[in-house]
């Protein structure tokens, strides 16, 4: 409701307006006043006082006039007596999704809403969904639209019927207050939306002074482009780029915008600008208008009143009435239509935001009530055609045109047989076609489409979807006036038929090709358009005999005129096997044809429906009928589809290839080919069996080859003979064989989708939109597929990848036809070879057997006659004779299979009519003619087919011939009543079967004899193999067995137990790491070298990127900050916001190859189309040379140094060095470090007072200390291979930090080792994800990778500063060892342990680093570092896993075991810094810690085994990670007690101040008050998210997605993100926001935050995935959502109900969490050639 606001005078208003004489007058005076002071000041106001100000003065008082009273309070007194509407009436915005009951819907028009369909019955039904084209509305409530349920609950009022005019519930008052208002208000609507820019105002609007204000106002149109009118306006009227695209927008989205005010000189100067400066770019000047600035504010008022009236219809369907009552009223002068038929008639001329309101008003108002939408179906009818010449006139999309509304009218029945009744509207739409197609009409009143305007010419087929409408509901009942109206639309629609009926005739081509291909798509169109309209004329006629006779002989009566062209040649007589036939000379290859016959065809389709109803009966003189004039042309036709198949056309070019292909095709043959063979099946029926042959030779040009007047030894014609030959045999084969036609035969129309289905499934198993592509669909785009194909084919589930496919029934196949009518020659070849591949694996012949067809209905039953006439018997015996007199030139074996098929068809036909009747009741002779005619010298049928028997050349036909044999033979006792199997064969066949018998046996032989040679080779090979094996025993015992990574294999069980207690990777006890030769081969120059630390480098192809896969606060990634204590890349924080993952495909090149090879691809792919989509040259980014990943860099392959630890050395150093002696020493060789010294911010309350000494033990320790437990020089590289140590370090810095490639910046051994850690625990990620185990599961090249870049990392430090590196262990020993710590260090809950404990074991040989010479530690030495470093971040971090703990396990109370009370110790001492203490069981504890430890000791373990090579115990190799008690024997591995607990006892005099430190910072409180954020272990296993089962749920989601930064309605493309569910606005300019300086669209500024630049969306309305992997990059994926057939549907084409797949989702998840999205997406770009560069960026 309009509030009132600053107008408390709007009651008073109203009165006055109420007692005026002419309140008419009152009101626009007021009108006159008010609107220009609100609308288009020269200082606009902002659009909310614009709205404010509109409410109170304008709207509040109109409102007050209705009511008269408070709106409000009037309001109220409305709703106690107006009841809701029945009717939805919501209108579609572009791009919704809508959904269409297949079961229930009356025609696919029905759509309901998301929200009424959600609630509705047909939920559980067959529905199919789409995205609205925008224009239409909701048919719930609408019981015309629906079989049952028409209503959805919200809208079902309980038992009432649908669309029923509401009684008119207004107080007399109230009504006539309304009618007045309305009728001023509509006219003032009508008035400026109509306007014109030459009218004047009114002098009831005529201000008293008028200002020289004016707008130069410009509109939208179709032929200039964004950027055309952007450079338009900034040059004619003085505005920046942004203000011009600013306005381009709101030209393109409203229809039109105001670009400058002025006065009307100035703006005549802009006017004269802007169309001088468009005409320059296009042939169109851009529309122009300059108006009052009164004028253009009273126009932004209409708008306003038009949702104003949207709003107060809503209130009552009072008010609805009284709104189309005045609407539709007469003119008062009567020269004018009424006021809802001018803006009609304007629609053409108005802008698109006016449009909009009018066609809103509409459907608001006349469309919602009965009687009101009739009385508007009359309007739109009466005035169809002009509004469809403005239409086609018009250059905007139908969506926003009046025209689309012909689809809520006509669709509707009881309204379109009304119309064809009252206005004869079917009369009226093809009249409307008629006129517009009239300017293409040539002189013989046929279209010839030479030079003609594609875009208006689809703008005319549109006309013909009301048509469709029109006839989509056949009536039940016919009454006088629909029969007398129906015929009289009818015959003008023969005249539209007549002027396609032989239009576009082609002549063949001699001599020289033709010069320009002559135009065919527009006629073809015209027929795609026709093709379900002709079939519905035709169910429309079936439904009434009266109407389908009268239709019949009205169509034959235009046929006729349309054959009565003047001949060429009179009729002659022609002779064949004394037989005369007259008929007029033609040959298809010397005179003009066409193939466009819409009547002969029409008259086919009427005729088959006379003989189905049984209506011939009472067709009068039905023998005049001359079948042979009638079936002259399509005879034509099909002879010119069969020349061009046989290459005779060939210099007339592709246009007819194309135009016999669409001829053929589902989309056109329905009333195209198969009627012309309908047309041939009637004549065959009506005329002699041996005249119709003769026709067929004739017009086939095949007469004179037949009757033995033709010699010729040209190759070329011979060749186009033999191709003829074939394709009339086929025809033959058709016309006696197709009958699968409801009328011809006794079938229905499942009976023939079944045959179509069985025929297209033995081609190949297809997918269920392959068989629905390859079926003709009806009107209302159903094909029958679902009812039948249970019956016909078993379905098969779809895997990972592609769709589920149907298999047809071994049952069904005695069904199919080699020679399907249907088959193009590339399905008829497919499905030959499939059979026959099939019957040989099945042990059976090769001899395809035609099928058994149904039986013709009898006033077709003539037509077997064909193949016992003398013609007949006469073909077959000059085919058969040819092959068998070899003469090769003159018959083909594709020949002689079709004259085969054609003699079993008859056989077949004899057989089955001799098994129903008796043999005198037969007249069908064809064996008695096969042996009798020609018998005499040898030459008949049976004889002939006898000696092809043995024709080398026909070896593939031999199954064929010996079955045809048989079956005359059956036949043969059928005549004279005996059995088969007692009659002796005949003596000419006994030669043949005897030799065809020896030739199976001596095949069997053979394959006998050769399946006992493989196998005796195959022994050969086993023993040698054995052999091998044995005499290199000691080879094999060292090699390591698959799946096992390396373990030996150990001969006894002591060996085995050694084994095993060396399975330790760290440690006094540490195992000895095997040496291993490995000799790896370059995938470039294929040579084989061994890998050595001191040969040229061998790298492994290596992808690096940056990754939040493991995140724990998704959407928050750190800013680098400078280097500096407490840091990242110093410390990663424990969320793990952002990670560096460096991952390998697998695949090893030399060093020196793969340089050439990126300087190759640098130089090449610089000259490549759109080559930056798929690889970043600017970065180093390559495609892996074999397998196409997309990589950045290279990890060097370092071997690991073979090591036999020694134990009883070792033992000797364990007595000393103890863990404080460990601290101690390391305390003071940092000390002593002056790298470390140097630095003045450590911290002094760390190190003062006794601190050092009470936590190192007694006594100083020296500076080199350190060096007396072992060192050794370090390890020696090749040069080749420490340059690869920079070049893959530099890259990971660069990467991981997104910053300048700098080799010597001090972060870069940080990042090298986070990468290691990072990667690491991606890996474990994964396997606990899959529950696979931890070794023995990994893929080759994630192991290959996982080795590399562990040695890659413990190498790196060599190229690297040592002073930076011992900065750098400092700083992170600082975390555990408080007299390390600095002001910075952070505290353990804030630190990551797992990338803590690889920084500080890769970092800390550096501090063996002497002056003058360079050590390392040496095995023993490195192995009591790693121990303690081991032990003391485990405490710390099962520290850190108790503190932030709160859902500890419950644990049954059972006998308190030693785990358990040294838990709850260690509970008590972590709690003890006057916390309160939880009240917790031992065991609780216990339990928790170790469930938070697990990631921790998985990653160690991997880390550890990389390192050192140690193998790990059998039971990581085969267990599951997720399996129970795996923590001891990981324990085990890494050195650490299998109570963890045990460490604190162990070490309770070191930890125990180490504890007080760690628990004391101030860090702690915060996180355990929620303060800060915490991450708790184990840490949340991130996945893709949850997405619901039923695809609609999301559909739902996305329709009532309001864009966070938008208000308008316009088609919005929600996108939802996969990592965190986050829905979001794409391709929207709404939602463009700046991400490194340059505009990016919401997903691309998305993905940098949630994904760190990576990206997986699903687009909603477009059900696709897009895969993002930077602002340029990215590429579509199949959606997780399948059909009930196992397919995706892009785009939402086919709209079946989609499901989610849970294998495919997982699929997805599994290329997110192996970091395969920058892989994928560079493989689908390399695979599709890019001719457009995508912006990813916008999206």
């Amino acid at each position: 409701m309009a509030e009132s606001g600053n107008s408390p005078d709007g009651l008073e208003l109203s009165k006055k307006w109420l007692e005026a004489a002419d309140s008419r007058a009152e009101m626009l005076r007021y009108l006159k006043e008010q609107v220009p002071q609100i609308f288009c000041l020269k200082k606009e106001l902002s659009p909310q006082e614009e709205e404010e100000l509109m409410q109170s003065r304008l709207l509040y008082p109109l409102e007050c006039f209705i009511f008269g009273e408070h709106p409000q309070e009037g309001l109220e007194k409305l709703k106690q007596d107006s009841t809701s509407s029945q009717l939805c009436g919501r209108v579609f915005k572009e791009g919704e999704t809508v959904y269409s009951c297949r079961d229930c819907a009356i025609d696919p028009t029905c759509v309901l809403c998301m929200d009424c369909f959600q609630d509705s019955v047909h939920k559980s039904h067959r529905y199919k969904m789409h995205a609205s084209s925008g224009g239409g509305f909701c048919d719930c409530g609408d019981l015309e639209a629906w079989k049952i349920g028409p209503c959805c609950s919200k809208h079902d009022p309980g038992g009432a019927t649908a669309m029923v005019t509401d009684e008119c519930v207004l107080h007399p008052e109230l009504y006539e207050r309304a009618e007045r208002l309305f009728r001023v208000l509509l006219s003032y609507i009508t008035e400026f939306l109509v306007w014109e820019e030459h009218f004047e105002l009114s002098a009831e609007l005529q201000p008293q002074t008028k200002e020289n204000a004016y707008y130069c106002v410009l509109y939208n149109d179709e032929h200039h482009s964004y950027d055309h009118v952007i450079y338009t306006l900034q040059r004619s009227v003085n505005c920046d780029q942004t203000e011009a695209q600013t306005h381009t927008t709101l030209i393109d989205k409203e229809g039109r915008r105001a670009v400058k005010r002025g006065t009307f000189r100035s703006c005549q100067q802009a006017k004269d600008l802007i169309r001088s400066n468009s005409e320059h770019i296009s042939l169109q000047p851009l529309r122009v208008e300059i108006l009052q600035a009164a004028i253009m504010a009273h126009q932004t008022f209409v708008i306003r009143l038009g949702s104003w009236f949207q709003k107060i219809i809503g209130y009552s369907a009072g008010f609805r009435q009284v709104f189309c009552q005045v609407a539709l009223e007469p003119s008062a002068d009567g020269d004018q239509p009424c006021l809802i038929s001018r803006l009609m008639l304007h629609d053409a001329k108005m802008y698109k935001g006016a449009r909009k309101v009018v066609h809103e008003l509409i459907f608001c108002s006349m469309l919602m009530d009965a009687e009101f939408k009739r009385l508007f179906a009359i309007e739109f009818t009466k005035y169809y055609k002009q509004l469809q010449k403005d239409f086609i006139n018009d250059d905007h999309e139908r969506s926003i045109s009046i025209t689309a509304l012909s689809v809520q009218i006509f669709t509707v029945p009881t309204l379109a047989r009304h119309l064809i009744e009252e206005g004869n509207v079917i009369k009226v739409i093809v009249g409307t076609i008629s006129e517009m197609l009239r300017e293409h009409l040539d002189i013989n009143n046929r279209f010839f489409f030479l030079g003609y305007n594609s875009d208006k010419l689809l703008r005319i087929q549109v006309i013909f979807h009301d048509l469709r409408y029109i006839l989509i509901s056949k009536p039940s009942i016919w009454t006088e006036e629909l029969r007398v109206e129906f015929l009289e639309g009818f015959k003008v629609f023969l005249g539209l038929l007549t002027c396609m009926q032989g239009m576009e005739e082609v002549m063949r081509q001699l001599g020289q090709h033709i010069a320009v291909e002559p135009e065919w798509e527009a006629g073809f169109s015209l027929q795609i358009q026709l093709r379900h309209i002709l079939a519905m004329f035709q169910d429309w006629c079936s439904s009434d005999e009266n109407i389908l006779l009268l239709a019949y002989k009205e169509c034959h009566t235009v046929l006729m005129q349309c054959n009565n062209q003047p001949f060429y040649k009179e009729p002659k007589d022609y002779y064949m096997c004394k037989h005369i036939l007259n008929v007029r000379p033609y040959k298809v290859s010397q005179a003009p044809v066409s193939i466009h016959l819409p009547i002969s065809r029409l008259l086919a389709g009427l005729y088959v429906l006379l003989c189905g109803t049984g209506a011939i009966e009472r067709l009068n003189n039905a023998e005049m009928y001359d079948f042979t004039q009638l079936v002259d042309h399509p005879l034509r036709c099909v002879v010119l589809a069969a020349q061009v198949s046989a290459e005779m056309w060939r210099r007339n070019g592709l246009s007819l290839v194309s135009q016999v292909y669409y001829y053929q095709d589902v989309k056109c043959r329905d009333e195209m080919y198969d009627k012309d063979v309908v047309m041939l099946q009637i004549a065959a029926s009506k005329m002699d069996p041996n005249h119709f042959l003769m026709l067929i030779l004739l017009r086939f040009e095949l007469f004179e080859y037949f009757n033995g007047s033709f010699s010729s030894n040209d190759q070329d014609e011979l060749m186009h003979l033999n191709r003829l030959t074939e394709e009339m045999l086929y025809l033959i084969i058709v016309v006696f064989g197709e009958r699968y036609v409801p009328g011809i035969s006794q079938v229905t129309k499942d009976d023939v989708t079944m045959r179509e289905v069985i025929h297209l499934l033995c081609t190949e198993p297809m997918a269920h939109s392959s068989l629905v592509k390859n079926l003709p669909e009806n009107e209302s785009h159903e094909t029958g597929l679902e009812a039948v194909i249970a019956k016909v084919a078993t379905f098969k589930k779809p895997g990972v990848s592609g769709h589920g496919l149907y298999e047809v029934k071994k049952e069904q196949l005695q069904e199919f036809n080699p020679f399907f009518y249907h088959y193009s020659r590339s399905q008829h070849s497919k499905a030959d070879e499939s059979q026959k591949k099939r019957r040989a694996q099945e042990g059976n012949d090769k001899a395809l057997r035609p099928p058994v067809p149904p039986p013709f209905c009898p006033a077709f039953s003539s037509v077997v006659h064909l193949l016992c006439c003398d013609i007949f018997v006469h073909i077959l015996r000059q085919i058969l004779l040819r092959s068998v007199e070899d003469q090769p030139t003159h018959w083909t074996e594709a020949m002689i299979q079709r004259a085969l098929h054609l003699i079993g068809q008859a056989l077949l036909e004899e057989k089955t009519q001799l098994e129903d009747s008796t043999v005198e009741e037969v007249a069908f002779d064809f064996s008695l003619k096969a042996h009798r005619v020609g018998s005499e010298h040898g030459k008949s049928v049976f004889l002939l087919l006898s000696k092809t028997k043995a024709l080398p050349s026909l070896e593939a036909q031999k199954d064929t011939i010996k079955w045809l044999l048989q079956m005359f033979e059956v036949i043969k006792c059928l005549r004279e009543k005996s059995s088969p199997t007692a009659s002796v064969t005949m003596d000419t066949s006994k030669p043949e079967e005897s030799v065809h018998d020896k030739e199976k046996a001596e095949r069997k032989r053979k394959a006998e004899a050769a399946k006992l040679h493989r196998q005796k080779i195959m022994a050969q090979m086993s023993a040698m193999q054995k052999n091998f094996i044995e005499s290199n025993k000691m080879l094999y015992d060292n090699m390591p067995e698959s799946g096992t990574q390396g373990e030996p294999v150990t001969a006894n069980e002591s060996g085995a137990m050694k084994q095993r207690e060396l399975c330790i990777a760290i440690g006094p006890n540490r195992g000895s790491t095997p040496p291993e030769r490995e000799v790896l081969t370059c995938i470039l120059c294929q040579e084989e070298q061994e890998v050595l630390a001191q040969a040229p480098a061998m790298v492994l192809t290596a992808c690096v990127q940056r990754s939040t896969v493991l995140t724990q606060c998704r959407g928050k990634i750190p800013t680098n900050r400078a280097d500096g204590p407490g840091t990242y890349p110093l410390f990663m924080p424990p969320e793990l916001a952002v990670g560096t993952h460096t991952g390998s495909c697998g695949h090893v090149m030399h060093a020196t190859c793969w340089q050439k090879y990126f300087e190759a691809v640098q130089n090449t792919t610089r000259n490549r189309l759109h080559a930056e989509l798929i690889v970043d040259l600017e970065n180093g980014e390559y495609l892996c040379p074999l397998c196409k990943s997309l990589c950045n860099t290279v990890v060097p392959l370092i071997p690991l140094e073979p090591l036999t630890f020694n134990h009883e050395n070792s033992e000797m150093i364990r007595q000393h060095l103890t863990l404080p002696r460990w601290i101690q020493i390391l305390s003071a060789r940092i000390k002593g470090l002056k790298s470390v010294t140097q630095d003045n911010d450590v911290n002094a309350d760390c190190d003062g007072g006794n601190g050092s000494s009470s936590l190192c033990g007694e006594g100083p320790s020296d500076f080199r200390s350190i060096l007396s437990y072992g060192v050794q020089e370090p390890r020696k590289l090749s040069d080749s291979i420490t340059d690869m140590l920079v070049v893959c370090a530099t890259t990971v810095h660069r990467v991981g930090l997104k910053t300048a490639p700098n080799e010597l910046c001090p972060r870069v051994p940080l990042m090298v080792w986070n990468t290691c850690a990072f990667t690491i625990q991606a890996i474990e990620n994964i396997l606990q994800e899959d529950n696979k185990p931890l070794f023995g599961s990994l893929q080759n090249r994630q192991l290959a990778g996982l080795k590399a870049i562990v040695q890659f990392s413990a190498s790196q430090r060599l190229k690297s500063s040592q002073a930076d590196i011992q900065r750098h262990f400092t700083d992170m020993m600082g975390v555990l060892l408080p007299v390390m710590c600095r002001k910075n260090t952070p505290s353990i809950v804030e630190v990551d342990f797992f990338h803590l404990l690889v920084g500080l074991v890769l970092s800390i040989p550096s501090l063996y680093q002497e002056e003058a010479v360079d050590l390392q530690p040496s095995a023993v030495s490195s192995t009591y570092n790693h121990l303690y470093i081991l032990h003391l971040i485990t405490m710390a971090h099962m520290v850190q896993v108790l503190l932030i703990s709160t859902d500890f396990p419950v644990v049954g109370d059972g006998e308190e075991t030693e785990e358990a009370s040294a838990a709850a110790e260690f509970f008590t001492t972590v709690y003890a810094a006057g916390r309160p203490l939880p009240d917790l069981s031992g065991s609780s504890v216990a339990q928790r810690v170790k469930m938070g430890m697990e990631p921790f000791l998985r990653c160690a373990a991997l880390f550890f085994n990389c390192l050192t090579g140690v193998h790990p115990p059998e039971e990581l190799l085969c267990t599951p990670v997720a399996s129970q008690g795996l923590v001891e024997t990981l324990c085990s591995y890494l050195a650490l007690p299998t109570n963890l607990f045990q460490l604190f006892q162990d070490y309770r005099d070191t930890v125990s101040p180490l504890l007080q430190r760690w628990c004391g910072s101030p860090a702690i409180p915060k996180a355990m008050k929620g303060k800060s954020q915490i991450v708790r272990y184990p840490r949340r296993r991130n996945r893709l998210i949850d997405l619901p089962e039923d695809y609609s749920v999301l559909l739902n989601q996305a329709s009532h997605f309001q864009c966070p930064k938008s208000t308008d309605d316009e088609r919005k493309h929600p996108t939802l993100c996969l990592f965190c569910g986050a829905m979001l606005c794409s391709q929207s300019s709404c939602c463009v926001s700046k991400l490194d300086g340059e505009n990016v669209g919401a997903c691309t500024a998305h993905a940098a935050t949630c994904g760190a630049g990576v990206g997986m969306f699903l687009r909603i309305r477009e059900c696709e995935i897009v895969l993002m992997a930077s602002k340029t990059r990215g590429s579509t994926y199949p959606a997780p959502y399948l059909d009930d057939y196992g397919e995706t549907d892009h785009l939402l084409r086919r709209g079946n109900p989609l499901h989610l797949c849970p294998e495919r989702y997982r699929k997805l998840n599994q290329l997110w969490q192996q970091h395969c999205i920058l892989e994928e997406i560079a493989r689908s770009l390399e695979v599709v050639n890019v001719m457009f560069a995508l912006e990813w960026q916008m999206l």
